[in-house]
């Protein structure tokens, strides 16, 4: 199985190790049947499968265990998977458009490109939602917008872009990810890595920062009020329009003497 959740940066080249093709150890059916019969409270066990490239939209996992099972291009739209043990889990390039992962633990888990709009338009009604998530030690790369992470574990979760330059690996990646107008308040995010990334419009309020990576990510009118941002970097970081009233620890943060526009955030 396969786990990314390495501090920095990785190459493109390492998404593409260990087998991805269709070859699964069930069918859409069985799993779909099985959770259906399943009895009130009966947790399936879908642990360390190779449930690949499976439509499963629409399914409620019933908080079920698929701990270090590997769904590389999986169909989650619409899926229910709150609660569900997600830990160790590649879900790189699979579909979550509307998929609810709210409580689900993802901790280590991957999610390399996947698919979260239902078209070009890139509504912020689409995308899955990680309310209450554990996902610590989580490597995502992926275009998110109107996400909802609100109260979720992020400690140590890693944001930034898998390459210092597109098309360093294997496959072409943008140089940075993007996290438009999610909502992150509340959120744990303590040594989060948020290197360049887009997070334009988006909510941290509430959100512990504390000593994160924020370095040249893209903070444009986003809310920080009441967080706290004790030994976090903010070293050529875009704070246009910022929300920075009652954040906490911002004489402990670092780089902010580099960051851009500083004097154009809201104090």
């Amino acid at each position: 199985m396969l786990t990314l959740a390495g501090a920095g940066p990785a190459s493109a080249v390492e998404e593409a190790l260990g087998p991805v093709a269709p070859d699964a150890d069930f069918t859409a059916r069985q799993i779909t049947l099985a959770l259906a019969n399943a009895r009130p409270g009966q947790r399936l066990d879908y642990s360390n499968r190779d449930l690949t490239y499976l439509d499963l939209s629409g399914v409620d996992f019933k908080g079920a265990n698929l701990k270090g099972s590997d769904l590389y291009g999986a169909d989650f739209t619409s899926a229910n998977l709150k609660g569900a043990d997600l830990s160790g889990t590649r879900l790189d390039r699979s579909v979550l458009i509307h998929a609810d992962l709210s409580g689900a633990d993802l901790t280590n888990a991957t999610i390399f490109r996947p698919t979260v709009f239902t078209d070009l338009n890139y509504s912020t009604t689409d995308g899955p939602k990680f309310a209450g998530a554990t996902m610590s030690g989580a490597r995502l790369s992926m275009y998110f917008a109107g996400t909802d992470f609100r109260g979720a574990d992020l400690t140590h979760a890693n944001f930034g872009p898998l390459e210092f330059k597109p098309g360093q690996g294997t496959l072409v990646t943008p140089m940075n990810n993007f996290c438009k107008s999610c909502d992150f308040s509340g959120a744990k995010m303590q040594g989060a890595i948020l290197f360049r990334l887009d997070m334009v419009f988006s909510n941290l309020s509430g959100a512990d920062l504390t000593g994160a990576d924020l370095r040249e990510a893209d903070l444009s009118n986003v809310d920080f009020s009441g967080a706290d941002v004790t030994g976090a970097d903010f070293t050529g970081a875009d704070l246009y329009g910022a929300k920075l009233a009652g954040v906490k620890g911002w004489d402990q943060a670092k780089g902010v003497e580099t960051a851009k526009n500083y004097d154009k955030a809201i104090r």
